[in-house]
């Protein structure tokens, strides 16, 4: 039974999906103008560890993630480069699935972009201004968040508490200074047509309108980062409860942000770490062990020390598994697919508890202590290496976490032979040549 943490609730629930054995997934995408920043990795590798922990318990997992492909700011940058916007975003989004390609990252099923489903939106903005829930000043279209009693409920702000202590900018001609634009006049710019004039779709209304048409109606799982709760996400959620009287998800997910070095990273700080940079500097294993390392939902720290003990850690798992796979290529061995399934079962159970990766990286250290005193057995049992080798490596897949398989060819197993017949015939210079040898190509 898996169990996750509704930010609308705020409370963990037992997962139930809509639709028995199935799961909708939508995750906010990134809007294109930049390359992606080390906390826009984050959401991509919790939620690709979710829906590999989703479809390990069975279920056929249907998930989106968007691009943003309309954007001032990326206006803004094609015309300082004096490029269309299509160049910008064309050129952003490919080096964002190749991060997703370098993270291990699996590939949304659906990549819907803002510019593909201008129809839509216009049509949903239209019906929301025909119903009340929105209104028009000067060509401009506004959504009224009075007009739906539940505001709110996702981020828990009262709009009491907004009005008399938040900082917004000033617009006199909105009814109620959250009411948040649907639809922007513009002359600048890529622009549409419209029954309000030319101009592009505000960032709220999008995300709703392609989860619609991609899922046709209100979905399992909405997630993304905490920043996005408010206000992306409780403006999401309105006009869709305007509109057909029900949320626009079940469950609402949100993975924390990232600090550097203990500080909130920024750019006014200047401590932003771009996300490519950190993938070929640390590898994508290590940079994976270390987004799992602390729970989802918790602040994770980029230090010089968080990632050496994340270093440490994964060495302490990967080296014995591949200490089993170079016996058993040596020993002529051939692992099948048995593992250990009380070990599997106890990483099972901490995951399904909202993904509590911390616990079940505990599960994997004791089995990695399981099969590091069944590798020093001096006849080697390897009906039980396999099955924790195997029961290593499926957690592993299931973080996202990658076991490389050791090459070794005939002539390194005869000099492994060698090497053993030397020592055992007290041949110790010989010896030490064959295991040179073995060292060099990372074989001991």
């Amino acid at each position: 039974m898996i169990k996750v943490y509704n930010s609308k609730t705020l409370k963990t629930e037992e997962f139930k999906p809509k639709t028995e054995g199935q799961v909708s997934m939508y995750i906010c995408g990134p809007t294109v103008y930049n390359y992606a920043h080390i906390g826009n990795a984050r959401p991509m590798i919790v939620f690709d560890v979710f829906k590999r922990l989703l479809e390990a318990e069975g279920y056929k997992v249907k998930y989106a993630s968007n691009f943003t492909d309309v954007d001032d700011k990326i206006i803004n940058k094609a015309a300082e480069e004096g490029v269309s916007e299509n160049e910008i975003s064309e050129r952003y989004i490919k080096a964002y699935n190749d991060l997703r390609h370098q993270l291990n990252v699996e590939m949304p099923d659906i990549t819907p972009r803002v510019t593909e489903t201008m129809d839509g939106i216009i049509e949903f903005v239209d019906e929301l201004v025909k119903s009340g829930h929105a209104y028009i000043v000067d060509n401009d279209v506004y959504f009224s968040v009075d007009s739906v009693p539940t505001y709110g409920q996702i981020s828990h702000q009262k709009l009491d508490y907004l009005e008399a202590g938040a900082r917004i900018e000033e617009n006199e001609l909105k009814r109620n200074p959250y009411d948040f634009v649907l639809w922007k006049k513009t002359d600048k710019g890529i622009k549409w047509d419209s029954p309000w004039g030319p101009g592009r779709p505000g960032w709220h209304t999008e995300c709703v309108v392609m989860i619609n048409e991609n899922f046709g109606g209100p979905i399992d799982i909405h997630g993304g980062g905490m920043d996005l709760r408010f206000p992306h996400h409780e403006n999401e959620s309105a006009q869709h409860e305007a509109l057909h009287n029900e949320d626009l998800a079940n469950y609402w997910m949100h993975n924390a942000m990232i600090n550097i070095n203990g500080e909130k990273m920024s750019k006014s700080l200047g401590n932003v770490l771009w996300a490519m940079d950190v993938a070929a500097k640390l590898g994508t294993n290590l940079t994976r062990w270390l987004m799992s390392s602390v729970h989802y939902r918790k602040e994770l720290n980029f230090s010089d020390e968080t990632i050496e003990t994340a270093r440490k850690e994964l060495d302490r798992v990967l080296t014995p598994v591949r200490q089993a796979d170079l016996k058993a290529a040596f020993a002529g061995v051939t692992y099948g697919d048995a593992f250990d399934q009380e070990s599997w079962d106890a990483f099972i159970e901490q995951m399904n508890d909202d993904m509590n990766t911390p616990n079940a990286y505990q599960v994997i250290f004791e089995t990695v202590k399981k099969l590091n005193t069944a590798l020093r057995q001096r006849e080697i049992d390897y009906t039980a290496v396999e099955k924790y080798r195997n029961a290593v490596e499926k957690m592993l897949d299931i973080l996202g976490i990658v076991v490389e398989k050791p090459e070794v060819t005939e002539e390194d197993k005869e000099t492994w032979k060698k090497w053993n017949e030397a020592k055992a015939a007290k041949d110790f210079a010989k010896a030490d040549e064959y295991r040179k040898v073995l060292q060099e190509k990372n074989l001991l």
